[in-house]
């Protein structure tokens, strides 16, 4: 089964939290903190495979976790992280969250963190100082990040044969590769990219040359916005170097299928019309072709596209093809590198990453700050030493002063995180 677009969610570890611990040894008195820091959680990458050529991988299986770090221990023992988890995709995998774009992987091994594991707590051995020499308080470990993804395959082909139903795409892949598609005399026999791989022999240097052919499911009028089955997967000529436009040319109209099938191409993307493209005039077996080839290479001469005539059923032509094809891709070197360019990784700017903001919200205020939502997460509540250094780093980057300016009153409630407080002039109260 061929599947090329899937919903998953992802969760990377949380940190492990950092300990309070005394060092106790005989004939040490006052022997001081010795609390280990928590391990970091595990993150969650996206990697290619070229061994993969679908996301059949995540068919069943949409929700993914990394582990845990562990937690800190006595005598400065730190928990141990957890392990990254590696989630494999094909070479032309899109990730996407809420429809932006986070990372076009193309390049053999690249791969992007989608999940960053959360940060282990600091043991109590980091806080002592020389007036507090006893410090009771330790970090929490930072929760990992989690978010829900879209894993799109724009398959990574040399040669896209694309065409109206029935034009003779999966018999022409037959006569041109060793793959087997279904072939059939009825329209919508393909119902997903079928692959095959042409050999075109060794270049001028002895080196082989193999290019990809995707034959795709055939276009019909409508399929930019949605009609037919090839409108699911327009997006996979975007990746290929080459059009091999297949017309079946014993039609009565076959420069107005070529045209038709044009006009989906630019309305899904402009830009595949300036693709290197071959126009194929196949079944020039049966006796109504030759008029529709007359009028279609007259058409090709005018756009100033080569144009090929073959039958895919007989073989006739095959010959010519493959010449056209090898004459239109590039050279063998060429070849072993990705039609796209290598990839790439979207940052999204977080206007809030350094700093913070205050808004209201139904029942009362939300402070939004990556610094300050990771601070509340490491706070433990149930602890007065935690809490005191919690508000101490607020009131040091200003969240109380901007509060009170947009008007917080006492018992008012104050989302930071996941953590639902409340405002008292004097402390912070869980709720």
């Amino acid at each position: 089964m061929f599947l090329d677009q899937v919903k998953i969610w992802v969760r990377a570890g949380d940190g492990g939290d950092g300990a309070v611990s005394f060092r106790r040894e005989a004939h040490v008195p006052r022997g001081g903190p010795d609390g280990g820091d928590g391990g970091r959680g595990g993150s969650i990458h996206v990697r290619v495979d070229p061994g993969e050529t679908t996301l059949i991988d995540y068919r069943f299986k949409h929700h993914f976790r990394a582990p845990s770090g562990g937690n800190g221990g006595g005598a400065r023992r730190h928990g141990k992280a957890g392990r990254d988890l590696i989630l494999s995709v094909p070479p032309g995998t899109a990730v996407f969250e809420d429809g932006h774009l986070l990372a076009d992987l193309v390049a053999r091994e690249q791969q992007v963190m989608v999940a960053r594991g959360g940060r282990g707590g600091l043991g109590n051995v980091h806080f002592a100082t020389s007036t507090h020499r006893t410090p009771r308080h330790a970090q929490k470990g930072e929760p990992g990040e989690e978010r829900w993804l879209t894993l799109e395959l724009r398959l990574i082909a040399d040669v896209g044969l694309v065409g109206l139903p029935n034009a003779g795409k999966s018999t022409l892949l037959a006569a041109l590769t060793e793959a087997r598609p279904k072939v059939a005399d009825y329209p919508f026999t393909t119902l997903e990219p079928n692959l095959g791989v042409l050999d075109l022999g060794a270049d001028e240097r002895g080196d082989e040359r193999r290019p990809t052919i995707a034959d795709l499911p055939g276009l019909i009028e409508g399929a930019s916005l949605g009609a037919g089955l090839g409108y699911a997967f327009l997006r996979h000529v975007d990746r290929t170097r080459l059009i091999a436009h297949v017309v079946d040319v014993a039609t009565a109209a076959p420069v107005a299928d070529v045209e038709t099938v044009r006009a989906e191409l630019a309305a899904h993307d402009g830009a595949l019309l300036e693709k290197p493209t071959l126009l194929v005039a196949n079944k020039m077996d049966l006796p109504a072709a030759h008029d529709g080839w007359s009028a279609l290479r007259g058409w090709a001469e005018e756009a100033g596209v080569p144009a090929v005539a073959v039958s895919g059923l007989t073989g006739a032509g095959i010959a010519d093809l493959r010449h056209a094809l090898a004459g239109l891709l590039p050279a063998t070197r060429e070849l072993a590198e990705p039609p796209e360019p290598a990839g790439v990784v979207v940052h999204r700017f977080d206007s809030t990453r350094d700093g913070f903001a205050v808004s209201r919200e139904a029942g009362g205020f939300r402070v939004r700050g990556r610094r300050v939502e990771r601070i509340a997460a490491q706070t433990d509540f149930d602890n007065e030493e935690s809490v005191e250094r919690f508000q101490r780093d607020l009131a040091r980057l200003g969240v109380d002063r901007e509060l009170k300016r947009a008007g917080v009153a006492e018992g008012d409630s104050v989302n930071v995180g996941n953590a639902e407080l409340e405002w008292r002039d004097a402390t912070w109260a869980r709720r």
